[in-house]
């Protein structure tokens, strides 16, 4: 049995919620980039370039790349032959305390009655998955409530099959418009249960922008509505452009006969996570 011992996992988590919320993935920095080069719109262009702008400006200040630094949500891999004293629960907790605090970030986390704010950010959203071996991963996502806002869930039909998925993701999109201030990234969580659905749609924003998924049928359709998506003229912070999403990534689990499960999360242009291995 190997024993980590929990300062450690605080100290890494500390550092990730700093850095996460200053420092945007090189991943998404490329896509905005990227997508800056190619938008044709005027008014799209001048937003992508203010945003590049910002998370220039946020990584070279060391400042926050927005004022909501978000829920602080975690997929933890951890292996059965890993104990750590004190449960690793609440080593993550002390870790959000700390980093929060220590990196002046904005705590989000209150009541959902009183809105009495839990002055520490906690506690953390964690979702936690025992695998085999001594390792452990812990993936961190400043989640912010704009974007969480304009997310959903739903029981489709299995007769509505891959055309009622598709209608139902773009649809969800489409409304949600401005709001989760775009250019977005999608999770599509579809399967599970309906708790895992959204799940797995939040866990599958973790995958970085440049990839491709492994399974060349579910490759496509990510291309498929990322297509659709970037067709409805949304464009950055909904001044119009073909710039509505730089990404699309979608999560698949068995369900049960007579459902189809499908989720949607909506990540927006702060794309912020950060990841780390013991």
């Amino acid at each position: 049995m190997r024993v980590l011992e929990p300062e450690r996992i605080t100290q890494a988590v500390a550092a990730m919620c700093v850095r996460a919320c200053r420092v945007l993935p090189t991943d998404v920095r490329a896509a905005l980039d990227q997508a800056l080069a190619e938008e044709t719109h005027p008014a799209g262009r001048e937003v992508l370039r203010q945003l590049v702008e910002n998370y220039q400006l946020a990584e070279r200040e060391q400042l926050p790349l927005c004022q909501d630094t978000g829920l602080a949500v975690f997929f933890v891999e951890k292996g059965d032959a890993v104990r750590v004293p004190g449960g690793i629960a609440a080593a993550i907790e002390a870790g959000v305390r700390q980093g929060y605090a220590e990196g002046l970030l904005r705590k989000s986390a209150c009541h959902p009655l009183s809105r009495r704010n839990t002055g520490d950010n906690t506690p953390a959203v964690i979702h936690l998955e025992e695998v085999p071996g001594d390792g452990l991963r812990i993936a961190f996502m400043a989640k912010g409530g704009g974007s969480e806002n304009m997310s959903r869930v739903t029981m489709l039909s299995p007769a509505q099959g891959w055309e009622g998925i598709r209608r139902f993701v773009v649809e969800r999109v489409a409304e949600a418009g401005p709001n989760p201030c775009p250019p977005i990234v999608v999770g599509v969580g579809i399967g599970g249960s309906f708790e895992l659905a959204a799940r797995i749609s939040k866990q599958a924003l973790l995958r970085p922008l440049d990839d491709t998924h492994p399974d060349a049928e579910i490759a496509a359709l990510e291309v498929e509505l990322l297509r659709d998506i970037n067709a409805l003229g949304i464009g950055p912070m909904g001044l119009g452009g073909r710039t509505t999403a730089l990404g699309v990534k979608i999560a698949l689990r068995p369900c049960h006969i007579a459902s189809l499960p499908v989720a949607v999360n909506i990540q927006c242009h702060s794309a912020r996570h950060e990841e780390v291995a013991f």
